[in-house]
């Protein structure tokens, strides 16, 4: 069934490329679920939207991020990490462990900061990106930036190929971006819905759901029409970060809303696609050239945190965040050095759209949860 009658084509041949990529995603039947399709929209090496040689972010690019808005949010960030880097013990070098780089840009702020005000004792800055092409241009945007600051970057596949360590785990726009399954309650009952490959064009195809096979996430009672979102492979990021960080934090920004809020407000699902600072209709359109996402749902974020052995320090707005982490400090030390009564009013103006253009965005504070650490037994115990 094609349940919207839409879909896309990918051109010239990485399009070509990326459709085989997909092909080879099917099931026996045809069917790509849409989770393995976005994997490979977004992340296919070579072919897929953040493989491409240009930066999405800021003016040039498809949509701003927070880090684009100003410096005053990389600098408030940095102040927060510089607060969790020195309330850990002096040892080997800390690390700051980002997922999801992207371009550089927003590490390459903080580690400015750190230039002139730098955290106590030794640290090492990773980027966690499993790209060879997108790390090696956040390196190039980072590592200036890391060598004024004293800090070394350097690259990881993985967090777990890091081994134990102590330092904060930096997580900013990364769990929107994660593909996602995605279902639609139908008159009989649910569906999964997907894409096949009509020659070279890519489809919506939904899948019906056996009974014993439903998945236990999805609520037996719902409207037909309502389409759920989720991303599987959410728990296996937190469990691994958690399961390496030995002392420490993480610090997830995103953007999203609670399971009660998604249904209410957005009962036909929150995926989006967009491309040049526009929305499409159709989340199928040129595979490969648009950046998709979906909103955070932040019940399950929070609960897979705790299931994963994260204790919970804080879960409030974005805003609020900041402002606790000296949002406010920063911003009048950038107005005093405005060198013009117009310079003032764009700091105004950014500050405004920090504080207030965000307004879905949350930051989800985290510390190693002591439950997950082996005590020695006491001799003769």
């Amino acid at each position: 069934m094609d349940p919207d009658g839409v879909g896309g084509r990918p051109g010239g041949a990485a399009g070509t490329d990326l459709l085989g990529r997909i092909r080879r995603r099917s099931d026996a039947d045809g069917f790509v679920p849409f989770d393995r399709f976005m994997e490979e929209a977004l992340y296919a090496p070579e072919v897929g939207y953040y493989a491409r040689p240009e930066s999405p972010f800021g003016a040039r690019g498809d949509y701003y991020t927070a880090p684009r808005v100003h410096p005053l949010f990389a600098r408030t960030l940095a102040s927060r990490i510089r607060r969790g880097l020195d309330g850990l013990p002096a040892g080997p070098p800390r690390k700051v462990v980002e997922l999801g780089p992207g371009d550089g840009g927003l590490t390459a702020g903080i580690l400015e900061a750190f230039a002139s005000d730098p955290p106590r004792g030794a640290v090492d800055w990773v980027l966690v990106e499993r790209s060879e092409a997108r790390a090696e241009r956040a390196l190039g945007a980072t590592r200036p930036a890391g060598a004024r600051a004293g800090i070394a970057v350097r690259r990881s596949g993985s967090v777990g190929a890091l081994g134990p360590f102590s330092g904060v785990v930096l997580a900013n726009e990364l769990f929107d971006a994660l593909p996602c399954r995605r279902f639609r309650r139908t008159d009989p009952g649910w569906a999964e819905l997907g894409v096949r490959l009509d020659r070279d064009r890519v489809v919506p195809v939904e899948r019906p759901i056996a009974g014993e096979r439903v998945p236990d996430f999805l609520p037996p009672q719902a409207e037909p029409g309502t389409v759920l979102e989720r991303t599987e492979t959410l728990d296996a990021l937190l469990r691994e970060a958690a399961d390496h960080v030995v002392t420490g934090e993480m610090i997830v920004l995103d953007y999203g809303m609670s399971a009660s809020e998604l249904r209410a407000a957005h009962p036909r699902g929150t995926l989006q696609s967009i491309r040049r600072h526009r929305a499409s209709d159709d989340p199928l359109e040129a595979p490969g050239a648009v950046d998709l996402s979906t909103f955070v749902d932040t019940d399950r974020l929070r609960a897979a945190a705790q299931a994963a052995g994260w204790s919970e320090r804080s879960f409030q707005s974005q805003a609020q965040a900041l402002g606790e982490w000296g949002f406010p400090e920063h911003l009048e030390r950038a107005l005093k050095v405005a060198g013009s009564p117009e310079e003032e009013v764009r700091v105004r103006l950014a500050a405004k759209n920090l504080l207030f253009g965000f307004d879905r965005f949350f930051a989800l504070e985290l510390r190693a949860g002591r439950s997950r650490l082996i005590v020695p037994a006491a001799p003769g115990s």
